[in-house]
């Protein structure tokens, strides 16, 4: 599992795991526009269900400037997590850096309404390096 998803974080019996894929036919360097797909992969290992409500991503470019995306859900879903599943998605990210990374939290809440927020773990995007 760690060489499909080399990133991982656990909260609550919760664990978020990630996969990066830099998307070369979708960015434009001459244009200052890299591009990177995400695979993640929620697991519930615990012994109740539990729904994802909201995400929030720290996004850093590779200057260091950062911007905050907050939302309701994930790609259109508030998916519900049964203990023993696991819910995959993916998404993507533009930089105006070749480098940058991304982190962030999702807001969860268990079974008898008890909200609490799920680490996202921090992974980096890198471009391929380019023959100049």
């Amino acid at each position: 599992m760690k060489a499909l998803f080399p990133h991982e974080a656990t909260t609550r019996d919760v664990t978020v795991r990630v996969s990066v894929s830099y998307l070369p036919e979708q960015s434009e360097p001459a244009h200052g526009r890299w591009f990177w797909a995400y695979h993640i992969r929620i697991e519930n290992d615990g012994d109740e269900a539990v729904q994802l409500l909201t995400r929030h991503w720290v996004i850093t470019d590779g200057r260091g400037g950062q911007d905050e995306v907050r939302g309701d859900g994930v790609v259109g879903d508030q998916p519900v997590i049964d203990p023993g599943e696991s819910y995959d998605y993916v998404s993507g990210c533009p930089l105006k850096t070749p480098t940058g990374t991304m982190e962030g939290s999702y807001g969860m809440v268990d079974m008898d309404g008890q909200p609490f927020n799920v680490k996202i773990p921090l992974f980096p995007l890198h471009s391929p390096a380019t023959a100049r």
